[in-house]
């Protein structure tokens, strides 16, 4: 039986969100210590460990079919290789921060200037985007330290917190772009693999619109249905049901979670009571 070969980062945050998402689409992974493959028990899939920056050229080469990997660095390393979908999570952002005792005007500031970067290709598409003229330092590792020694005037990497940047006494001035976790397919993937794939991102779709998602229940006045119902967005409508209760009734809907606190306090201000709102493992259409 075929199987998609699927990279994950081998370890870190991005590694932690991977697992734990293809565990809510109901994966099991037989995942012993130190193992850089494993298999699952109840898909057709082989789970790759792989450092982050090499996934994008197993991806090229066709070594594995797809992968759970972060939108900045197929930027810097795989603008061919196709996202297939926008996971939400492992947010960051590339951007260029400087001494916290440099006064920055604008991108300006940053002709003729030593920046070091882990994202060369990145940070050239920026500067020739913005027509500025600067010396790279290519560095693998800890960027942060480089105007500390010396070694650059500002750097290019990537921030999530900024408490790295804090405590190196930098400061964020430029957004290059935001990223997230994305999962992204082959260029060489097979019929059968795609197949497979297929099945895995329309799971993934339905856990990741519940994370966006809760479900409601309230009661009303039957005479204030009307005004409650153009409340709940839903997903096609809201679903009504008679209380024992005469002249009541209750409603079910979804909401996005976002939304939350301003839609509860529309539904109280035009009757509705006894709300309840709970998480949703996942959303079929």
């Amino acid at each position: 039986m075929s199987k998609l070969k699927i990279a994950v980062q081998k370890s870190g945050r991005l590694h932690d969100d991977s697992m734990q998402i293809l565990k809510d689409i109901g994966i099991s992974i037989d995942n012993g210590k130190d193992q850089l493959k494993a298999s699952t028990r109840n898909f057709p899939l082989e789970v790759f460990y792989l450092r982050n920056g090499d996934i994008p050229q197993y991806l090229l080469d066709g070594v594995v079919d797809a992968a759970i990997i972060g939108e900045n660095v197929l930027v810097e390393k795989g603008n061919s290789i196709k996202t297939v979908e926008e996971l939400g999570f492992s947010t960051c952002r590339v951007s260029v921060a400087i001494p916290k005792s440099v006064r920055y005007n604008g991108i300006q500031d940053l002709n003729n200037k030593r920046i070091a970067t882990s994202y060369p290709n990145t940070v050239n598409h920026f500067l020739k985007e913005n027509n500025i003229s600067a010396q790279l330092h290519i560095i693998n590792g800890s960027v942060e330290i480089a105007p500390n020694i010396g070694l650059a005037d500002a750097i290019v990497d990537i921030v999530s917190s900024g408490s790295t940047l804090f405590k190196n006494n930098l400061k964020e001035v430029e957004v290059l772009l935001k990223s997230q976790a994305v999962l992204a397919a082959s260029p060489k993937i097979g019929d059968e693999q795609q197949a497979i794939l297929d099945k895995l991102q329309f799971r993934l779709q339905s856990v990741l619109k519940a994370r966006q998602s809760r479900y409601i229940l309230l009661n009303a006045p039957n005479d204030k249905l009307e005004k409650i119902i153009n409340i709940l967005p839903g997903m096609k409508s809201p679903t009504v049901l008679p209380l024992a209760e005469t002249g009541w009734s209750s409603l079910h809907s979804v909401i996005n979670k976002n939304e939350f606190w301003e839609i509860i306090d529309e539904l109280k201000a035009n009757g509705a009571e006894s709300i309840l709102v709970c998480p949703i493992e996942n959303m079929v259409f």
